[in-house]
């Protein structure tokens, strides 16, 4: 999906960890901030964060954080607010680094 660019990536870290380190092409929603952010309008959302806002049928949804934990809350989130497609990088920023090291 990141090859293709056929994925919404969302990042939940803090801003600090996402400067220190990032996937291409993420955008970061610190998982305190997400719930209130997923809620806002679409124009709003765009405004904010620069990207097109995801739509709740959306299948392209993934979050990530560091190791999994965060981004396992963030898909909880996203599920109960109906982003019933939304999925998340289970093994996070850590894993995506490793295999880019290879």
């Amino acid at each position: 999906m990141l090859a293709n660019h056929s994925v919404q990536l969302f990042d939940v870290r803090n801003p600090d960890e996402f400067q220190a380190g990032r996937i291409p092409d993420s955008v970061n929603i610190p998982l305190g901030q997400l719930e209130e952010s997923l809620k806002l309008p679409p124009l709003q959302f765009q405004q904010q964060f620069e990207v097109k806002a995801p739509k709740k049928e959306d299948n392209d949804i993934v979050f990530h954080c560091r190791s999994g934990k965060r981004s396992l809350t963030a898909l909880e989130i996203a599920h109960r607010l109906g982003f019933s497609k939304a999925r998340h990088y289970a093994g996070g920023y850590i894993d995506w680094k490793e295999h880019e090291k290879k």
